[in-house]
């Protein structure tokens, strides 16, 4: 069934609603663009809704550059053990705002100005967010967001009734906390969205949902991206069938701006919306991972590994996510909590500069003379052990120092997403690649950390948002009638320049890594 929403102003203020004064602080900032392209030539925007900001990339086709950028920064509400959310309606403001300062970067080069040439738009968004609207499109409460662990109770009973592993993060677990939880904002329920499915929504007004965000929630079939029927009558059958949207296909055409929006914006009234998707579909399109054995690893704060599949991976322990691409195939993905935090929690510690504490680790030997740090310093998703502590083991006289813990808590993170590839393999999937991104990235002694303990070679995507550009180049992919994947191979996103160091790098040593 098409879900068709009606006509909507939202203004600021209507969507920020009665929680106005609970919105979390938010900060706008322009972001540095690399060069500018030539006027005249089309332009598409690319934009990723975080946890932590929304940014913004307007991407020049003709040229392969991104010609500006935005970027608002912004909280979460986190009032009791476990709580993670958000309103929708900050989303909304940080894309106003991020669109009009990446709008306004981009200039109007050879007198045309950089609004007058949009032809489309697409959106990135963290994933499994519950999003629950009522009939007349207002939201109920704030967004529990991926990170909310209330629902832990939930994930382990739906987790029995699936037959297979269901961690906190995903929003089948957070629907059935509010019906549990929250009875009255569970009977107001007429539509469950995502985080970009809300943002597409207000741009266009149209109910609808793509497969890589939909197999974060837990309720879809991805060998068939469907709805699992069963699955969703075993949390519930009465108000939640008629709620979730209708699911599309990754090259459609969702839809145009709506007039308000397009004067908000100050876009034509023509730009199209592509389907979007789930930031790390998205950030596998900026990342140019579009083959087989191209995989992204992700060291941020969580540390991930994807790639696209030709078939799905279907892991029963749940270690391995049962994701969609966001070009027609699949994206197994294995996800840890405990990543660059943990390297972070070593260098605050001993109150020592990135430079000089990672000058200090490269002088420790690899396997840091026996000492392994456990890093399950926040709990831990896969494996799913959310009340996990880390620890330090091997410990000796003479070895409590400052570069071989920050060494050793590298190497543990490190190990977590080896394990994560090794069961990839279980199923048949293998890299022959690493586009290495996020924050740890940027450090060397890291990079030669991943080169050997994967034993693959790495490459580093230049560009520092790849979920935005990665929706860009979703949108150009749409609006030309370009199947997706092809049109990323065609346009390949920059990787660093080899006098940077970051172009790429080959494993150095034979390291044998057992996790067993």
């Amino acid at each position: 069934m098409l879900h068709q929403a009606r006509p909507l102003t939202c203004t600021r203020q209507q969507c920020l609603g009665a929680n106005t004064r609970q919105q979390p602080r938010r900060q706008r900032r322009r972001m540095p663009v690399a060069s500018m392209g030539g006027g005249g030539h089309s332009l598409y925007i690319g934009v990723d809704v975080g946890t932590q900001s929304t940014k913004c990339c307007v991407y020049e086709a003709s040229s392969r550059e991104v010609v500006g950028r935005g970027s608002v920064g912004y909280s979460l509400a986190s009032h009791r053990p476990g709580q993670a959310e958000q309103h929708p309606a900050t989303w909304i403001e940080a894309c106003i705002d991020s669109i009009q300062d990446a709008l306004a970067e981009a200039g109007g080069g050879g007198g045309s100005p950089a609004a007058a040439r949009v032809k489309a738009i697409g959106v990135s968004g963290q994933q499994h967010g519950l999003v629950a609207l009522d009939a007349d499109g207002h939201v109920i409460r704030p967004a529990k967001l991926w990170c909310d662990l209330e629902s832990a109770e939930e994930a382990e009973e739906l987790s029995r009734l699936y037959g297979s592993t269901l961690v906190p993060a995903f929003t089948a677990s957070k629907l059935l906390w509010m019906k549990r939880r929250e009875p009255e904002s569970w009977a107001r329920l007429a539509h469950v969205l995502l985080p970009h499915d809300y943002v597409n929504w207000w741009l266009i007004g149209r109910f609808c949902m793509e497969a890589s965000d939909a197999s974060g929630t837990g309720l879809l079939d991805a060998a068939a991206r469907a709805w699992d029927r069963q699955r969703i009558a075993q949390l519930d059958t009465e108000r939640l069938p008629g709620s979730l949207p209708e699911l599309i296909g990754p090259q459609e055409v969702v839809g145009t701006l709506r007039p308000e929006v397009a004067a908000q914006l100050g876009l034509p009234g023509d730009v199209q919306v592509a389907p979007g998707g789930g930031d790390n579909a998205m950030s596998a399109l900026g990342a140019g991972a579009v083959r087989e054995g191209s995989w992204v690893l992700s060291l941020g704060t969580s540390g991930t590994l994807f790639g696209p599949s030709g078939k799905p991976v279907l892991d029963p322990t749940g270690t391995i996510c049962p994701f969609c691409d966001a070009a027609g195939a699949w994206l197994p993905l294995l996800c840890t909590l405990n990543c660059t935090g943990v390297a972070e929690e070593v260098r605050h510690s001993f109150g020592m500069s990135h430079e000089d504490i990672t000058a200090a680790a490269a002088t420790e030997p690899i396997g840091c003379s026996g000492v392994t740090f456990l890093p399950y310093l926040a709990g831990e998703r896969t494996p799913n052990w959310p009340h996990a502590t880390g620890g330090v083991l091997g410990l000796r006289p003479g070895l409590i120092r400052p570069g071989l813990l920050y060494r050793a808590a590298m190497e543990g993170a490190t190990f977590s997403l080896v394990a994560g590839m090794q069961r990839m393999q279980d199923f048949g999937v293998a890299a022959t690649e690493l586009l290495v991104v996020g924050g740890g990235s940027k450090n060397r002694l890291w990079r030669r950390i991943v080169a050997d303990a994967f034993q693959l070679p790495l490459r580093f995507p230049a560009d520092p948002e790849a979920a935005a550009l990665g929706a860009a180049l979703q949108a150009a992919a749409v609006h030309t009638g370009t199947p997706i994947a092809q049109y990323v191979a065609e346009h390949p996103p920059p990787m660093g320049t080899p006098g940077s160091g970051a172009a790429g790098l080959a494993p150095a040593h034979r390291v044998r890594v057992c996790l067993s």
